[in-house]
């Protein structure tokens, strides 16, 4: 317990006694320090909270100086004023005007005995203060030792548990998207609305620090959990006194261990749900039904899914040999945080990535309105991502294949990039590099290189942009009926789910069928394509 004035009060030892009828209010102040000083101005020699001692020396006798005197000590931070009284002693009670002017300051004003050195009341502060220095250290031993005992039971309950009910503090552990996994407190199922931010603006950094702040007349405290990478967060909620503070670090600690510990039991997991992965996509052409019931088994239940490819090294920069195992092992931790945020944790490691680079590729399957873009900067961040169109379950290996085709495309423009964005052409037509412009390409036509004579689809295509959306020309150059022309371009477009009368549609379906043809090359010496021919309405 903290040392306040009423307790010096109590010691019969010290014989202090107070001048005028000082308030209770006033007489619960807490002494941090004693100290002596003479001086009329002592203010800033003191730090706040201390009992300052002084035999009145240099103390002025008229009321206006007296008041000057104790607004300085006031302002300096003390908690009380001590006039010593004795023989050979420039007072032997305190003088009224000094008496007056504490009081109406709310100064409590005490005197020491003549029998009392100054020196026993000081080391009665520093007594009590190490007696309670020793009783917060006692308390914080306790609590480890609660804590460690817990961490030996089963999950992050028992420890967030015994936490609240030594200390008073609620806790809570998040997941690093901050969804709850664990509290100490059994009614609370969502985190407090006002932590909102501190926990976005926590995990945003990684390991890299923690946050506090006050909403609501409340305290909130946000502590990142993990060794060496992020693997939730811990969210304090309340004011933890010394003893609590210093078992902070214990506590981040143990529930660091046992998420890791939690991370490493999951992996079976994590490699089954791969395994499903890699299932779902090595079937040509999956049943509906069979490719929703593979999704639902793993709780993905949104109608339309797309597929996310993520590059985690550079293949320009990752070596063989021991370089190449890091690269390796960075891009299965990378899945496995994507797996945790993902909902149904569809993801999978490839053998290699572009250019046989050892880290490989990230390939992952989420649901339509799952935000993929703030999942990708969270676990992702800075590496080169493609995200395919959303389709149907049976067809994800096609937006897979979409999203792949996009990797040089965020590659040069430094962020993820998403099928069918409406700037994506006028960007590779500035960027103008062929890698960039064939990933393109691959992108916007891969689900026609997947289709039954996905070759005649395509030329069927190229023709009839190149002839303007002519039905005749274009059968004619093909030497087919106008009907199998349209026919085929139906199927085009339900394939790759572009429409022929919509401009950005044609334009990069155009864009698209011209890299193909090799037609881009000049692109790439800073030479320009001719613009598409203006979208007609097809007919009938």
């Amino acid at each position: 317990m903290p040392l306040r004035i009423s307790d010096l009060l109590a010691r019969s030892d010290l014989a202090l006694s107070v001048t005028y009828d000082v308030p209770p209010r006033l007489l619960d102040r807490t002494i941090e320090a004693a100290t002596v000083s003479d001086l009329p101005v002592p203010g800033k020699w003191l730090q706040g909270g201390e009992l300052l001692m002084t035999i009145g020396l240099l103390l002025p006798s008229d009321p206006a100086a007296c008041r000057a005197y104790v607004r300085e000590v006031t302002e300096g931070g003390a908690a009380c004023l001590a006039l010593g009284l004795g023989q050979g002693l420039p007072y032997q009670e305190a003088p009224a005007p000094l008496v007056a002017a504490a009081e109406e300051a709310g100064l409590p004003l005490l005197t020491v005995p003549d029998e009392v050195p100054f020196i026993a009341v000081t080391k009665a502060v520093f007594d009590a203060r190490a007696d309670e220095q020793r009783e917060v250290l006692h308390r914080a031993f306790a609590t480890q030792r609660r804590l460690t005992a817990a961490a030996a039971g089963d999950g992050l309950r028992p420890m967030l548990a015994e936490w609240t009910a030594a200390t008073g503090v609620g806790a809570a552990v998040l997941d690093p998207l901050g969804r709850l996994l664990a509290t100490g407190d059994r009614a609370q199922h969502t985190p407090p609305p006002q932590a909102r931010d501190l926990v976005e603006r926590v995990a945003a950094r990684g390991l890299r620090g923690s946050a506090s702040s006050t909403a609501g007349g409340q305290q909130l405290e946000v502590q990142p959990l993990g060794a060496r990478r992020l693997r939730g967060l811990l969210l304090l909620t309340g004011r933890p006194d010394d003893a609590a503070r210093s078992v902070v670090p214990g506590l981040v600690s143990l529930l660091s261990l046992e998420l890791e510990r939690r991370h490493l039991r999951d992996e079976p997991e994590r490699r089954r749900r791969s395994a499903l992965l890699s299932e779902l996509l090595a079937a040509e052409d999956p049943a509906a039904d069979r490719a929703r019931d593979m999704l639902h088994s793993v709780g993905l239940t949104a109608e339309r899914v797309r597929g996310v490819v993520v590059e985690p090294e550079d293949g320009r920069e990752v070596a063989d040999g021991a370089a190449g195992e890091a690269a390796a092992a960075a891009a299965q931790e990378m899945a496995a945080d994507l797996a945790l945020a993902i909902p149904g944790g569809l993801v999978r490691v490839t053998g290699t990535g572009p250019g046989g680079a050892p880290g490989g590729l990230i390939e992952a399957v989420v649901g339509e309105d799952l935000d993929v873009r703030d999942v990708l900067a969270r676990f992702a961040p800075h590496r080169p991502a493609g995200i395919g169109p959303a389709t149907a379950p049976e067809a994800v290996r096609v937006s897979l294949r979409q999203a792949a085709g996009l990797l040089a495309v965020s590659r040069s423009a430094g962020e993820p990039a998403e099928a069918r964005q409406s700037q994506a052409s006028r960007l590779l037509l500035d960027l103008g590099d062929r890698r960039t412009l064939h990933g393109y390409a691959d992108s916007v036509l891969g689900p026609l290189d997947l289709a039954d004579h996905g070759e005649e689809l395509i030329a069927t295509l190229a023709a009839w942009l190149e002839t303007g959306g002519a039905w005749d020309a274009t059968s004619r150059r093909l030497g087919v009926h106008r009907h199998t022309v349209r026919n085929r371009l139906d199927k085009a477009m339900d394939l790759t789910g572009r429409r022929l009368d919509d401009p950005d549609d044609r334009f990069d379906l155009w864009l698209a069928t011209r890299i193909r043809r090799g037609d881009a090359a000049t692109a790439g010496t800073g030479g320009r394509i001719a613009p598409p021919p203006p979208p007609t309405r097809p007919g009938r």
